[in-house]
């Protein structure tokens, strides 16, 4: 019998060959699995970054994370209780922008996930109980208006009660809340009111500075601190180097808002590293006693 005959019997078609196959789609690389740092520039792995903490695993540079993210990172699993977590931001001026002050709450709200600018509670770092508060550089730049004013003073109050360790936790680019006129600027001084008590009482107040930490927040309650720790690279600071250089016209130092140059000049304690933040409240803790 002839072989050849009995191949192409049947459909009467040759099999195809690799030249009439249809082309194979390319797979692509799914979105969101690299990131550029702002750093060394380099195009990271975003999960390396994400094991080492929002760390670029290259150059060091310490990314933003969100105020659930320092909760998971600094305080024992499981352990967190958030208190004041009822308070709402109102709108007593009405201001309005583009957009009435009432409506970029909403969106702001609704993008984050967050009520306002600051979440605080209580929790444990290395089974030791604190006092823990944090706010969100997300929220409107993590600026403070009423709510994180009275967020931040009712947990002071609390530790003062509770004789417990005070740890903040600042990320706030945005100072004072204009929206909010000077219900928000007086935030500053009821905030640091609360403090002094707390310092009346021995409390230890230990203040953690992250990128960026400016303008109101960084002229009270986040300089404060018995002890004042920041993580590298970290822009602190009043008003911004262009709007200091435009006023008193001259030439300032680089990198003079960076956390190197103020631990040089005395401003801060000590530049701790992300990955070691837990470790060195909770030996700062045991050091003072408390």
């Amino acid at each position: 019998m002839d072989m050849s005959s009995t191949m192409t019997s049947g459909s009467g078609e040759s099999p195809p060959t690799q030249s009439t196959r249809p082309p194979r789609a390319k797979r692509g690389v799914p979105e969101g699995l690299w990131q550029r740092c702002p750093g060394c520039q380099q195009t990271i792995y975003k999960g390396e970054a994400e094991k080492l903490l929002g760390v670029c695993p290259q150059c060091e540079h310490h990314f933003y994370v969100s105020a659930r993210e320092r909760i998971g990172q600094v305080l024992d699993a499981g352990t967190f209780e958030e208190w004041c977590a009822e308070l709402m931001p109102a709108d007593p001026l009405e201001f309005k922008d583009k957009k009435s002050y009432r409506e970029k709450l909403v969106i702001e709200q609704q993008r984050t996930g967050l009520t306002d600018a600051a979440i605080v509670g209580t929790g444990m770092i290395r089974a030791r109980r604190v006092a823990f508060g944090v706010t969100d550089s997300a929220f409107i730049m993590g600026s403070m208006g009423s709510v994180v004013g009275e967020k931040l003073t009712r947990l002071i109050e609390r530790a003062t009660e509770q004789r417990l360790p005070l740890i903040i936790v600042s990320g706030s680019g945005g100072g004072a809340r204009m929206h909010e006129g000077i219900l928000s600027l007086m935030q500053m001084a009821k905030v640091s009111a609360a403090l002094a008590r707390y310092d009346d009482a021995s409390g230890l107040f230990i203040s953690v500075l992250t990128n960026p930490t400016m303008g109101g927040v960084a002229a009270s309650f986040a300089s404060l601190g018995d002890l004042v720790f920041a993580e590298p690279k970290a822009l602190i600071g009043f008003a911004g180097p262009r709007t200091i250089k435009a006023t008193i016209r001259i030439e300032l130092p680089k990198g003079f808002q960076t956390s190197e140059f103020l631990l040089e000049h005395g401003y801060i304690d000590r530049i701790v590293r992300r990955a070691e933040l837990k470790s060195e409240i909770a030996r700062a803790i045991d050091y003072c006693g408390k």
